[in-house]
């Protein structure tokens, strides 16, 4: 029996299936606001058993990338209802995850051309944002230096996170997910070699992952524990991520206090493609360390996507890439049917519909060639 087209309760929330369409930056959202092409985006994308959204930025500070989707004005708010809507009305589920890039960002993202913020005032190398490279011209360039944040300035970011947790709920949202994989804000605190603070956000691996904590636990107090979900990436090295000489205890601690939450999920980003550096153990130590539902991404078909869950090596199976150009890609695996391929240069950016909702779904493909074929 193939599980990966099986229901799952997650958290009384019940999935048609355990295929997860895994968040994806598109950069589609002229201003920070979701438009009718993203409602058509995500409502084709329906069948899967949950959608995770892109990042959502959770403020100014947190944007690392231009025409990303925000979450912290009504504007927003009101457009996000709007998808919310368009996904519930197809029988879809979906989540948000909620972001902050920390360092990885450009001054010409903030507020008054601020520095962006981190746990540390250290740039990373070789990192770039997608900014403002003049006035009016959009591009990948270098990442601004940042200033570390004050001890009493990490509320505000706790602040953040809880506003727009609850402003997801207000909106339709079945539930977030808070970004905290990736080389992004929450793993420059968990980070032992990049974080050397000397308060009690830094040192100790307690002292580490309590902004990480802290911002999960004001959102359980603010939407319950039943609608948040996490993502991390244990040992990542993506965007100047380094070891450091705790790490798998870090992790492992984690996974403990994880546990102990009673979350929607865990969820694990791509182990393979961010560089990831630990022996295969760790997984099944963390797996005990953390007992609950288990998402697990990257680089899966629908083979190894069924023998990590046959295996018990994860309950749902998240697939990034193969949804963009296959906006019925339960059904194409259920039916063995061909997957189309992305194009690439459409990746990211503001270009209309094309290579972000003019993916024919295979059945619809398949008709025309009938017709045409019959003429």
């Amino acid at each position: 029996m193939n599980q990966l087209f099986t229901s799952y309760d997650l958290a009384g929330l019940s999935l048609s299936n355990r295929v997860v369409m895994a968040p994806m930056t598109r950069s589609r959202a002229a201003n920070g606001v979701p438009d009718v092409l993203t409602e058509r985006y995500y409502s084709q994308r329906a069948s899967a058993g949950l959608i995770i959204s892109e990042g959502v930025v959770v403020s100014q500070e947190g944007t690392g990338y231009l025409f990303t989707p925000g979450l912290y004005t009504e504007e927003q708010g009101e457009a996000w209802q709007r998808v919310t809507d368009a996904v519930h009305a197809q029988g879809g589920r979906i989540y948000a995850q909620l972001w902050h890039v920390g360092r990885n960002s450009h001054v010409s993202l903030q507020k008054d051309g601020s520095a962006p913020v981190s746990s540390v005032a250290r740039r990373p190398r070789d990192v770039n944002a997608y900014a403002w490279a003049a006035p009016g011209l959009p591009g990948h360039i270098p990442t601004s230096e940042p200033r570390a944040l004050g001890t009493d300035e990490v509320a505000a970011v706790v602040g953040d996170f809880v506003a727009a947790g609850r402003r997801a709920m207000e909106v339709g949202f079945d539930g977030v997910e808070i970004h905290g994989a990736n080389g992004y804000l929450f793993e420059q605190f968990i980070n032992g070699e990049l974080n050397t603070r000397q308060d009690r956000y830094g040192g100790s691996i307690e002292n580490r992952l309590r902004l990480l904590l802290e911002t999960i636990d004001g959102l359980i107090a603010a939407i319950g524990s039943s609608r948040v979900g996490v993502r991390i990436s244990p040992f990542g090295r993506l965007y100047d991520m380094h070891p450091f000489d705790d790490e798998k205890q870090t992790w492992l601690a984690l996974a403990a206090e994880l546990g102990q939450r009673d979350l929607a999920y865990v969820h694990l980003s791509d182990q393979r493609t961010i560089g990831a550096d630990c022996e295969a153990a760790f997984f099944v130590d963390f797996r005990t360390a953390y007992p609950g539902t288990l998402i697990v991404a990257g680089g899966f078909d629908q083979d190894s996507a069924e023998a990590a869950l046959k295996a018990g090596k994860a309950d749902l199976i998240g697939f990034g890439q193969p949804f963009i150009a296959n906006p019925d890609l339960v059904e194409r695996m259920a039916n063995g049917w061909p997957l189309a391929q992305a194009q690439r240069d459409t990746l990211y950016g503001l270009h209309g519909a094309r290579g972000y909702t003019d993916y024919p779904r295979y059945a619809d493909r398949a008709n025309v060639v009938s017709a045409l074929e019959r003429q």
